[in-house]
């Protein structure tokens, strides 16, 4: 079968997802924010600022930038208390309502009587939005914070503000535990942008949409029409009970993983069509891809699942 996102009618459009402006701990006003991203050559953002009472619970209203050829997409980062090791939680939360109800979060540390993450993150998805679980790596979250976000659509499995930041940026070991668990999934890489650093243009979505509207790219990421990226394009990907084809740009590995240890690897010079046995991963009731160019930048497939071969 050909993966949701390549068998989608409509065309691919690069966004980012996680961003910040000055209404919140970011550097830039939203208007600069989203110039330099329509300058970037991206489709759409998410501004979403923290919303913490310390900035007033912001919701940034970006509708006033949006084009013809760029749109916006409402979010925050929503924020309640606390996870095991204490700290407040940080949800991603996009396509949210402009009077989406804050949590109580007066600042960045737990007070009495706050609601938990599930509850904040149940509420954002019955709002209507898209919710990923924010930088599990850089946040310390357990496995057991991450089981009980059960309502979350994604994980974010790059962010390139903790990769700058503090070489935190990996979400991808609670994404494939949770997919062994039978959780389904999806994975975003973004940027998570302050412009107080390099810390912007380095991981975002493409997703396929009929349109360039915010209510079409919300479905689209909600149905998981969409792949992530840090430079190399996917064109196409099948799966049969036996291979995996990845059609790509100029790659030199494309990596199979699924549960527990398996994966299976190729190399080789500028591969543009790659045909992947699935061997080791035969029996993985899910899969995903890799992609890696010559400068070392990855793409990644959503997860799928996977019948397994009959041993």
């Amino acid at each position: 079968m050909i993966l949701p996102a390549f068998a989608a009618p409509g065309r691919f459009y690069r966004g980012n997802l996680h961003t910040h402006s000055n209404l919140s701990d970011g550097v830039l006003s939203p208007a600069e924010v989203c110039r330099r991203y329509k300058a970037e050559g991206y489709d759409f953002i998410a501004l979403t600022d923290h919303m913490i009472g310390l900035y007033d619970y912001p919701i940034a209203d970006t509708t006033g930038f949006r084009t013809p050829d760029f749109t916006t997409i409402l979010g925050a980062e929503l924020h309640s208390g606390p996870m095991q090791n204490g700290e407040l939680w940080h949800i991603l939360a996009v396509g949210l309502p402009a009077d989406f109800t804050p949590a109580n979060a007066p600042g960045f540390v737990s007070v009495p009587d706050q609601e938990t993450g599930p509850e904040l993150a149940e509420r954002a998805v019955k709002a209507g939005a898209f919710v990923a679980i924010a930088h599990p790596q850089w946040s310390g979250m357990t496995m057991q914070d991450a089981r009980s976000l059960t309502t979350a659509h994604a994980v974010e499995i790059y962010n390139h503000g903790c990769a700058t930041g503090c070489d935190r940026p990996d979400g991808f070991q609670y994404a494939d535990l949770l997919l062994s668990e039978g959780r389904d999934l999806t994975l975003v890489a973004t940027d998570d942008a302050h412009f107080s650093e390099p810390d912007h243009f380095g991981g975002w979505v493409m997703v396929k949409s009929e349109s360039l509207t915010p209510d079409a790219l919300l479905a689209a990421l909600k149905a998981g029409h969409f792949y992530s990226s840090q430079g190399p394009e996917l064109h196409r990907v099948d799966v049969t009970e036996t291979s995996v084809v990845v059609e790509s740009s100029a790659a030199v590995s494309v990596i199979v993983q699924g549960h527990g240890s398996a994966a299976q690897a190729l190399h080789g010079l500028s591969m543009t069509r790659t045909v992947i046995d699935l061997n080791r991963c035969a029996k993985s009731p899910w899969l995903r891809v890799t992609v890696i160019d010559a400068a070392g930048r990855r793409a990644w497939t959503n997860p799928l699942r996977h019948k397994p071969l009959a041993a």
